[in-house]
């Protein structure tokens, strides 16, 4: 199944080159495949990975081994961000 995976700020250096630029990729992913193993090919450190969206809703750190998705959705993630 098809999803579409973003990732945001500093995190974006973790896709491959030519889609950098757009922050977002189309993944063939298994229909059983958690939130952290389809991350898990990205080489993401765990403490980069602070919020994390699906579909606009957020997914505690605690539910992602156990949260799969289905075909369309959007998985979107942002590291820790300070600001001033």
């Amino acid at each position: 199944m098809n999803i579409t995976f973003k990732l945001f700020a500093t995190l974006t250096d973790y896709l491959p080159a030519e889609v950098r630029r757009s922050n977002q990729m189309v993944l063939d992913v298994p229909a059983d495949a958690t939130i952290l193993q389809i991350i898990e090919p990205f080489g993401l450190p765990p403490k980069l990975v602070h919020l994390v969206l699906v579909n606009g809703k957020y997914i505690a750190p605690e539910v992602r081994g156990a949260t799969t998705l289905t075909e369309g959705d959007v998985l979107a993630i942002w590291p820790p961000v300070a600001g001033g």
